[in-house]
């Protein structure tokens, strides 16, 4: 069995032995560690600062001078676990006061031996180099037992053979042999510098004036150029507060069009559902009553059709057999206009060129009315002459050549019948 042991922050707990003959050591700082009963050994060392006053009497310098050193270092046992072991092996077991002791001669002896390289005007001078130099040195002896050096500091140097006081004698006479030349000086420069400062009182003073009467000008022109700034401003500053009115104006306006667009859409849509609904009741109203009063319409017109296409099937089959009884008829009536044409043929070719003669002249009145039916429409006719004769001229011009006009298209020459000889010939013509 074993203890558990605790430790504070100020303190190390050291544990050693253990079981099967272990060596192993165990640090502990500012914690807790098991011992075992019997095999295991518990001590402690500080790690609290320890402060140290060592003093050398009558250290003899580099010139040989006699001096006494007194200073404050301030230690402290590292915590490091190597650093922490060297201090155990050094200081385990022992006391505070054995541990100073220990560290205090080690820091005297080294603060000797740095006496004896210096002189005095440098130990006295400049202390803290000193001091710098003997942490230095020292540090690495006191560092191998596990010790730091915190700080040291020189507190005091004196000797007894006033040699620290002469030296601030002479010091204090060439203070004051330079105190009293230094008064001499100042009077004599305070004089020189009383008329300089006369003649620079002048010159800033004219200066002085020059610049307020500068100063004014350009206050004036200031003023100005800030009124004329001060009023660009408020101009711009109008201008904006204008331009700034009426962007507001437009969005204003222009979240009214939106507000608007809002009601004109909402009201599209109100009028969308209004023509839908009106559209379903004319569907419902008139469009199902026309679409079966159209298919009624359809069906009367499908029978009326119907009636139409028999009754002028019925009336077809009449004119075809009209048609026929007709076609019959006027085959007979052909046949016997044939047959009566045939016999006429016949006679024609019994009397030879009399019958022709006697054909055309009896189809001449016909052939005569068709070419003077245009002329029958013509109420008058005027014949422009200067003479009487040349009208008869015309007129026996026109007789000669219708016997012409007759031979061309019958073929039959009305000149050889004796009455149509007489007719044309020159003693008619003349009696004429």
């Amino acid at each position: 069995m074993g203890n558990c042991h605790t430790v504070g922050p100020n303190e190390a707990l050291v544990v050693s032995g253990g079981c099967c003959g272990s060596d192993q050591k165990t640090y502990v700082v500012g914690g807790w560690a098991w011992a075992w009963w019997l095999i295991s050994d518990i001590q402690r060392i500080t790690l609290e600062i320890m402060t140290l006053q060592p003093k050398c009497e009558d250290v003899e310098t580099a010139e040989g001078v006699a001096i006494t050193v007194t200073g404050v270092a301030q230690v402290k046992v590292m915590t490091e676990n190597e650093l922490l072991g060297y201090a155990c092996e050094q200081f385990l077991g022992k006391s505070v006061m054995e541990i100073k002791s220990v560290i205090l001669q080690t820091l005297e002896g080294h603060l000797r031996a740095i006496l004896g390289t210096l002189t005095v005007e440098q130990i006295y001078q400049d202390r803290d180099k000193f001091a710098s130099l003997v942490r230095e040195v020292a540090a690495p002896d006191v560092g191998r037992m596990g010790i730091e050096i915190l700080s040291f500091t020189i507190k005091d140097v004196y000797d007894k053979v006033e040699y620290l006081s002469s030296l601030g004698k002479t010091q204090t006479a060439a203070v004051q042999r330079d105190a009293d030349i230094g008064v001499a000086e100042a009077e004599r420069d305070a004089g020189i510098r009383e008329a300089e400062c006369k003649k620079e009182m002048m010159d800033v003073k004219f200066v002085a004036d020059t610049k307020m009467a500068d100063s004014k000008r350009e206050l004036e022109m200031q003023k100005a150029s800030f009124n004329q700034e001060v009023n660009t401003k408020k101009a711009e500053a109008q201008l904006a507060y204008e331009l700034q009115a009426a962007k507001e104006q437009q969005k204003i306006r222009l979240e009214e069009i939106e507000i608007e667009v809002v009601q004109r859409k909402k009201q599209i849509t109100i009028e969308e559902k209004e023509i839908d609904r009106t559209e379903k009741e004319l569907i419902a109203t008139v469009r199902r009553p026309a679409e079966a009063e159209a298919y009624k319409m359809q069906q009367l017109a499908e029978g009326q059709k119907m009636k139409k296409v028999l009754t002028a099937q019925a009336e077809a089959e009449k004119i075809r057999c009209i048609g026929e009884a007709e076609a019959a008829s006027i085959e007979a009536v052909g046949k016997a206009e044939a047959e009566k044409m045939r016999l006429k043929a016949e006679a024609y070719q019994q009397y030879g060129e009399a019958a022709k003669t006697a054909l055309v002249l009896e189809a001449l009145p016909k052939i005569t009315s068709k070419v003077a039916a245009p002329l029958a429409k013509t109420s008058e006719i005027v014949i422009l002459s200067g003479e009487s004769s040349r009208v008869t001229g015309e007129v026996n011009r026109l007789l000669a050549e219708l016997p012409v006009s007759v031979n061309a298209l019958t073929g039959v020459d009305l000149t050889k019948i004796p009455l149509l000889q007489k007719m044309t010939g020159p003693q008619c013509q003349a009696a004429v």
